[in-house]
């Protein structure tokens, strides 16, 4: 798999006006047939979605399709479908995340791409910043063992995050909540295949400096084998609750959000402000 090269720099995405069964493509150098191809059979395939646009040279193998402000991929045939995200085990990067939120900077990340629209009805947009995705049962959240988690800050108010070690938006919300006036709950999950990371987060004799050391990509100092079957809680919680991303920020009262958001958000958020 190829490195992720910014938008800004270059890129082969097309702009498609789907009507009917015909497609309109936007005149481009950087149009290659292969988008044109795969473009023309999503409209037939996939009438009810409205793609903006087409990239196959972005990822080595797929096609990255983007319908307004969602993103799946294809293959070049355009006859798989594949909804989720892409990572990059050499750069340790999250594709989709990192496409998304260029794409849209204030909608979620946490969860990779929807699905595209295959019936009658509208196709579901990305989130605002200011909704609240979910609510959980805060007795549930104030249940899950204190083994499975690493607290930090004195705050008033508290946030749980269920978080991935090496997910890059988990590391960019752990900085920004670093600097500010609340109580934060990290409880590990492994998405990414990071369960080892977590354990040697959960065992160490200072946990607090292991988490740095976990998304700084370090080694972490522990101290040997230790109870993780709060990780395997943590684990079950998210499964249960639909939380198949990283971050995900649960408020005392159970109101949820996935995804990164910046720090003028989670100040209204943390208070209760932003709904």
């Amino acid at each position: 798999m190829k490195k992720f090269t910014p938008l800004a720099k270059t890129t082969a995405a097309i702009a498609i006006l789907a009507a009917g069964s015909g497609v309109a493509l936007a005149a481009s150098a950087l149009v290659s047939p292969t988008d044109t191809n795969v473009a023309k059979a999503l409209a037939e395939r996939l009438p009810k979605t409205e793609i903006t646009a087409v990239d196959c040279a972005r990822i080595d193998g797929v096609c990255e399709v983007q319908a307004k402000k969602n993103l799946f991929y294809v293959d070049e045939g355009a006859r798989y479908l594949i909804i989720g995200r892409v990572y990059d085990m050499e750069t340790k990067q999250d594709l989709t995340a990192a496409r998304l939120l260029e794409m849209n900077p204030d909608m979620l990340v946490g969860g990779g791409g929807a699905a595209p629209n295959t019936d009658q009805h509208t196709p579901k947009q990305g989130a605002k910043a200011s909704q609240i995705d979910a609510q959980v049962d805060p007795a549930a959240l104030a249940a899950l063992p204190k083994i499975g988690a690493v607290t930090r800050g004195r705050g008033s108010r508290t946030l749980t995050v269920f978080s991935d070690f090496r997910c890059g938006y988990c590391k960019r919300l752990h900085e920004t909540l670093e600097t500010l006036d609340v109580k934060v709950v990290e409880r590990p999950i492994s998405v990414l295949g990071t369960r080892p990371i977590s354990e040697a987060v959960i065992c160490s004799p200072d946990k607090k400096r292991a988490v740095n050391q976990a998304y700084d990509g370090g080694s972490i100092t522990t101290g040997g084998d230790c109870d993780t079957s709060g990780l395997d809680a943590n684990e079950a919680f998210a499964r249960q609750h639909g939380f198949t991303g990283t971050p995900v920020i649960v408020r005392e009262d159970g109101a949820v959000v996935h995804g990164y958001r910046p720090r003028e958000f989670l100040e209204n958020w943390i208070k209760g402000n932003a709904s």
